[in-house]
This record gives C-alpha cells, sequence and structure tokens, in this order.
C-alpha cells in the first residue's frame, strides 16, 4: 500500500466544510474520487468534530 503523504489528504478533503466530523470527512473524500488508502485511514479517526484541516492532519499523522 502507498504512504499517504499530506499533500493527498488536502486534496482528498478540498472543499470540505468545517468543522465537520469523521463520516463527513469520508463522504468529501469519495466525491473528491480520492483512493481507497484516504478513506480507509479516515475511517480509522476517532468520531468527534475537527475545527480544522491541521486538526485532521494532526489526528491521520500524529504530528
Amino acid at each position: 500500500m502507498a504512504r499517504l503523504s499530506p499533500v493527498d489528504l488536502q486534496k482528498a478533503l478540498s472543499g470540505a466544510d468545517y468543522p465537520t466530523d469523521r463520516d463527513k470527512l469520508i463522504e468529501r473524500a469519495k466525491r473528491n474520487h480520492a483512493p481507497k488508502e484516504v478513506t480507509e485511514e479516515l475511517s480509522q479517526l476517532q468520531k468527534k468534530t475537527y475545527e480544522n484541516p491541521a486538526e485532521v492532519s494532526k489526528a491521520v499523522f500524529g504530528a
């Protein structure tokens, strides 16, 4: 499996409205035709509200 990059993640979530939750992030990624790796990674996130793209990146990459 190819390693997911922060750029790939942000492209997949392009157009997302914040604050948002995990399910809406997955929906957005699917609408943006994101690779399966992106939606799989998003499905591992906690069910909570994400205030901005940086918060999503931190949750995914742990940075």
